[in-house]
């Protein structure tokens, strides 16, 4: 089975570096930059892992999170919120509604590629 990796963020940059990396790792990729468009491919796409920005478009990282948590269908996915707001209260925020990690920009892409891998390695 190829596991689903759904990319959210703003920054192209971002998500073209770990776009590639992913698919290098063998895993199926979608890309969103929006949260509205996040919450609709967690339902069409249907990823394992969800890479989330907080700062979003329409809705913010802890929405899509949020619903992405109070669904059936979602609730297994794992999730890791990525954001340039180190502060512990944020990541405890994101941690208290149900993120898997929390990791604070600038990060490794490399390094965020074997936390995806850790994650599914439980799956």
């Amino acid at each position: 089975m190829t596991h689903r990796v759904l990319i959210v963020d703003v920054e192209e940059n971002i998500v073209i570096s770990l776009k590639f990396l992913m698919e290098k790792a063998g895993y199926e990729v979608a890309s969103a930059d929006d949260g509205a468009a996040a919450a609709d491919l967690v339902e069409s796409f249907q990823p394992h892992v969800v890479l989330l920005d907080v700062m979003l478009p329409q809705l913010s990282g802890y929405e899509v999170l949020r619903r992405i948590r109070q669904s059936e269908e979602s609730d297994s996915i794992s999730v890791i919120m990525l954001t340039a707001r180190g502060r512990e209260a944020e990541a405890a925020k994101g941690l208290a509604l149900g993120a898997d990690r929390y990791v604070t920009k600038p990060f490794s892409t490399r390094d965020l590629v074997r936390e995806v891998q850790e994650l599914l390695g439980n799956q």
